[in-house]
């Protein structure tokens, strides 16, 4: 039978990896999914959370397509379940699906704000930006009750750490108290990502993520208070959200962001599959032409690792969506440069002693 989606969720599959030499499998779902034969509608799946322990917090990177040498995710997996998602894959290394398994069994690091400072403390740590956001997003649901974010924060914010923070959730503001001393430091720039501004449309593919009216507002929450807010239009998917780039860019001008920038949609590894089950459900009318338009600026194929080109694409829709990017945010003033935070006033956290011997 074909697949469904089910209520709040992005993915319609659940199927294992057979990438690391693991039997590729296709889940059941929930003892109750009998019931679709009858009712017609597949039954909600609860989300799980796993205490993860870490050995070490701070991620390090070589990539020459970021602008960040370090990262932190407090959490694995993601419940805003956006189908698009290019970290779904990391599922795939805990034997786990990138598709329902990655929105719903999710993974926390309550060690994290104490790991942290320990590698902070450690002899020799030269500070630079700490990336938030950029593989889960660290103001998911569950960091309402986790607060691990919250943790992590208090420590930058004690040793005067910079820091970048990119989310698709309003939940930021909650930590404006931390955020907003930092800012006018100058170690702190929150990034927004909003990809479309119609509700329909982010309630399908961004089921559990704040609707893009609460994103805007937390924007507008933030400028006020002085930090640097910046709007991604992170990914542009053809046939979909691409007409909306002027939109949002104009709102998020008016909501106080300061630059922009955008990522045509990625499809690695496991995330195309579920991409195109995706499709199958939701815009069948489009589909083909989705998938068409894709593979157009990935060189024929669904997805484009390389460097250099992965983040940006080729070809004429690539050339087309730039142009007309570059138009429209230099019209708005959102082509200044991001805020370059500092990091000479870094001190490293007290150690058992306190600073007395420091």
């Amino acid at each position: 039978m074909p697949k469904r989606s089910r209520p709040a969720r992005g993915a319609t599959l659940n199927t294992t990896s057979d990438r690391f030499n693991l039997p590729c499998t296709e889940a059941d779902g929930d003892w109750l999914d009998w019931r679709d034969l009858l009712d017609g509608a597949p039954p909600p799946i609860r989300t799980s959370v796993t205490v993860e322990t870490a050995r070490t917090i701070i991620s390090r990177n070589q990539s020459p397509d970021v602008p960040f040498d370090r990262s932190i995710n407090p959490y694995r997996g993601c419940e805003h379940g956006c189908i698009y998602c290019f970290a779904r894959p990391t599922h795939a290394f805990l034997d786990l699906s990138p598709g329902l398994d990655f929105e719903t069994k999710l993974f926390a690091k309550p060690d994290a704000p104490s790991l942290l400072r320990a590698e902070l403390a450690k002899r020799g740590y030269t500070p630079a930006p700490i990336a938030f956001g950029t593989n889960t997003d660290a103001y998911q649901p569950i960091e309402r009750e986790w607060r691990i974010m919250r943790g992590c924060l208090e420590v930058l914010a004690a040793c005067d750490h910079p820091l970048t923070i990119t989310t698709k959730s309003d939940r930021v503001v909650r930590d404006i108290d931390v955020l907003a001393p930092m800012a006018a430091k100058g170690l702190v720039s929150v990034m927004i990502s909003i990809t479309t501004l119609d509700p329909r449309t982010a309630m399908t593919m961004e089921p559990r993520a704040p609707g893009p009216a609460n994103r805007l507002a937390a924007m507008r929450a933030l400028a006020a208070a002085g930090i640097p807010v910046h709007v991604s239009i992170s990914p542009v998917i053809p046939a979909i959200t691409d007409h909306e780039i002027d939109h949002i860019l104009a709102a998020a001008a008016a909501a106080g962001a300061q630059s922009a920038s955008y990522i045509p949609v990625r499809l690695p590894f496991e995330v195309a599959p579920l991409f195109r089950a995706w499709l199958a459900a939701h815009f069948p009318d489009r589909a083909s032409k989705v998938m068409a338009i894709i593979q157009s600026l990935r060189g024929g194929r669904d997805n484009d690792p390389d460097f250099g080109t992965r983040m940006r694409g080729s070809g004429p829709w690539a050339d087309l969506t730039h142009t007309r990017f570059t138009i429209a945010y230099r019209k708005l003033g959102l082509n200044r440069d991001r805020t370059v935070l500092r990091s000479d006033l870094f001190r490293p956290p007290a150690g058992p002693q306190g600073e007395l011997f420091g």
